[in-house]
């Protein structure tokens, strides 16, 4: 069972000590505490930050504050989507918050996005306290599943260009997302040329996490790949995401940069198509301890 957000909250700030990143916390000052339950899986906490807006907790980890959602959501969606000639059919697991489903929703081309969220308390407490990232639903285009995402996987085989895993850390629900299993359901999901793009952990903090996934799925897929983005209220200010494929080489060039209309551009905070490629580019030490001395 995860911490009680409530029991982080001290002399009116909520310090984020998580058992992955022992000897550091985050410190936000709180104004005030929007709600606070149980869910079926998970201790929930929402309060509203001096600075940073709504924030959300699972089990007393920090998932998303107003202020920089926009670094971590329009990366891990718009780098796989972007590096992709043709997505139609996009499948979201995880994400309850409904910030990847409001980037996907910003292209036109793909017909089909399938939500799949096996606590529906998070996306109850994202449409009340963060409606700005829980837009996302309101797309007609889009389809929820209240489901384990590799049961939804194994009854969906061959069938999505780009699936996106926004997990939280891997402790508790979310640690199977993080094993070799996972991305073999995933693998038979996508569809020939699709594309995988999940949440990678900090290279900061979890080599020792990162190495050994990315060696055990290069087995299965066609490339796998490193990206990463800053955002402040992450543990250590960056979070990466590992990009796997079946059947592409690369996700690191923007296949569609035309699709890049000025208009879009002009909704997005974070990503731009040279940010795309830059992403991939890696500190000697990450590079090293990921993918081998040589690589560097």
């Amino acid at each position: 069972m995860g911490l009680n957000g409530m029991d982080l909250i001290i002399d009116g700030w909520f310090h984020e000590r998580g058992v992955l990143w022992p000897g550091q916390a985050m410190s936000l000052k709180v104004k005030k505490v929007l709600d606070h339950y149980r869910t079926d899986f998970q201790d929930l906490l929402v309060f509203e930050s001096e600075n940073h807006g709504n924030v959300l907790v699972l089990d007393g980890v920090i998932q998303v504050t107003e202020r920089d959602e926009h670094a971590y959501q329009e990366m891990i969606a718009h780098i796989p989507l972007f590096a992709h000639p043709n997505p139609k059919k996009v499948l979201v697991i995880g994400g309850g918050d409904g910030g990847v489903l409001r980037e996907v929703a910003r292209h036109p081309g793909v017909e089909e996005i399938v939500e799949c969220e096996i606590d529906e308390g998070v996306i109850i407490a994202s449409k009340k306290h963060l409606p700005s990232l829980a837009v996302g639903y309101d797309d007609p285009r889009v389809t929820v599943k209240i489901m384990d995402g590799a049961k939804f996987m194994d009854e969906n085989q061959d069938a999505f260009d780009v699936i996106i895993t926004d997990s939280s850390d891997p402790v508790g629900p979310a640690s199977v997302l993080f094993e070799t299993p996972f991305y073999n359901a995933m693998y038979k999901s996508l569809r020939e040329g699709g594309i995988v793009c999940t949440q990678g952990e900090c290279m900061w903090l979890h080599l020792d996490l990162i190495k050994p996934l990315v060696d055990s799925i290069s087995q299965t897929f066609s490339s796998v790949e490193y990206a990463y983005t800053t955002i402040p209220t992450y543990p250590s200010g960056q979070i990466g995401f590992i990009l796997a494929t079946k059947g592409r080489k690369t996700c690191k060039v923007p296949e569609r940069e035309a699709d890049m209309t000025p208009e879009l551009q002009k909704k997005l905070k974070y990503y731009t198509p040279a940010l795309h490629r830059a992403s991939f580019v890696l500190p000697a030490f990450t590079q090293r301890a990921i993918f081998g001395e040589d690589t560097v």
